[in-house]
């Protein structure tokens, strides 16, 4: 059987267009592995930064910055798009900008704090608005009984590219080393290097993935910053007609707040807490995307047969023990435990997470209410990290209680997918409006 089976999608949707749909993960998982994750945090911290003990908090103020200004705007350009159904277009705009802004990394150095916070909440504003619109393209792309596992096809297929970004900058960096490099020379190089396979990547979406969407001229038309401040409110309450869609973005919420703080500060955390270097912590986010690949591809046919929400909150119990472990390891022997579980939790509550926002969704409204998603995504991604930040400050750098505290934001997910049903929320999606 073909990976993209025909019997999963929509009728008029080939294989190939799901394969080109799937390259976008493909392309910009180099930004989070690379950037977020395995070299530019730590970068920032240790070396820009020089461990300032205000630099922990000062990398994720400037994500949580980002997260807020895509918070404000997500939902009235997914309006836009619906209405001019321009999602691919709009999708073009924002990569190119992604595209460049990673590689104006490359001039960040020691010293200048400002310039590489500024980057870094260019770089992840369009980064987030590429991640919401590519998302929005799955209702279109997959039966309602498939979703997950077309969902987890392009999460998995994600990894294998945030595994060749890392897996390059990696070679990289062991050459640099050994020609005694500093990391101020070569980390620039890396960004260039992520830059580019982002950029190349993306051409074959590009060139294969098609705008399916019918103009919805009805929907309000957001101009300026006042317009897309209103857009948002006009979202907001047209989801509360949507009992468990935002059920499901206040589990959103608490989980992938924990969620964020893997992603963006687990580098940190192997660095300088359990004594990684920097070419293991690039090591062990290589092997955490192993996992997150294995458990986004399974998972995805997993949750199609034995329901999204059960899968979802099989994942949120893994996180929990992983935050446990993390906390309470003095090894890396055992960090590695707690990185592995990580990586399986990571890909199959990304994956479940998007295909229950793909059938909870309004079809006519994909790019509105996938923006909606964003918002709640982003905000979990501020909640999540600065909260990691702040515990950290507050404690004189006590980072095994900041992660430990974190396993409390996927006991409150779990609380908060209860109430979610499926297939309520499937036929209110689907009724008119």
């Amino acid at each position: 059987m073909a990976l993209f089976s025909q019997d999963a999608l929509n009728p008029g949707v080939r294989q190939r267009e799901v394969f080109g749909w799937a390259m976008y993960d493909f392309a910009n998982s180099g930004y989070t592995t690379v950037v977020i994750t395995a070299m530019f945090a730590a970068y920032f911290v240790g070396g820009i930064a020089d461990g300032a003990a205000w630099a922990t908090l000062a990398w994720t103020s400037a994500l949580s910055l980002s997260y807020a200004i895509v918070m404000l705007t997500m939902p009235g350009l997914g309006t836009w798009a619906d209405r001019h159904a321009a999602k691919k277009k709009l999708l073009s705009w924002v990569t190119v900008a992604c595209v460049i802004s990673t590689a104006a990394l490359a001039l960040a150095g020691p010293g200048q704090v400002l310039l590489a916070m500024l980057l870094i909440v260019v770089s992840n504003t369009f980064f987030s608005y590429g991640e919401s619109l590519t998302a929005s393209f799955l209702p279109e792309l997959a039966r309602p009984e498939a979703m997950g596992r077309v969902s987890g096809w392009g999460w998995s297929l994600g990894y294998i590219g945030g595994m060749l970004a890392l897996g390059i900058c990696l070679a990289y960096v062991l050459w640099a080393q050994g020609q005694n490099i500093p990391a101020a020379e070569f980390v620039p190089v890396t960004m260039l290097i992520t830059a580019a396979i982002y950029g190349l990547s993306a051409l074959v979406t590009f060139a294969l993935l098609k705008e399916h969407a019918q103009p919805q001229p009805q929907l309000p038309r957001p101009e300026g910053v006042g317009g897309q401040i209103k857009a948002l409110w006009h979202t907001l309450r047209e989801a509360l007609h949507y009992k468990d869609f935002t059920q499901l973005l206040a589990c959103s919420v608490a989980y992938q707040g924990g969620v964020a703080v893997a992603i963006t500060l687990a580098a940190i955390y192997a660095e300088q807490v359990i004594g990684f270097e920097k070419q293991e912590t690039m090591v062990l986010i290589f092997v955490l995307n192993i996992a997150a690949f294995v458990g986004a591809f399974v998972f995805g046919y997993v949750q199609d047969r034995v329901g999204h929400k059960r899968a979802l909150g099989i994942t949120l119990v893994g996180w929990i023990f992983t935050c446990l472990i993390a906390a309470l390891s003095t090894t890396k022997g055992q960090f590695w435990w707690a990185a592995s579980i990580a990586g399986v939790c990571l890909g199959s509550s990304q994956s479940a997470g998007r295909a229950m926002a793909g059938l909870l969704a309004p079809p006519e409204r994909l790019g509105e209410f996938f923006g909606l998603w964003t918002f709640a995504v982003r905000l979990a991604s501020i909640v999540g990290p600065l909260t990691y930040g702040l515990i950290t400050w507050l404690t004189d750098g006590n980072q095994r209680l900041a992660i430990g505290s974190t396993a409390l934001l996927f006991v409150l997910g779990l609380a908060l997918l209860v109430p979610v049903n499926i297939e309520r929320g499937r036929e209110r999606a689907l009724a008119p409006r």
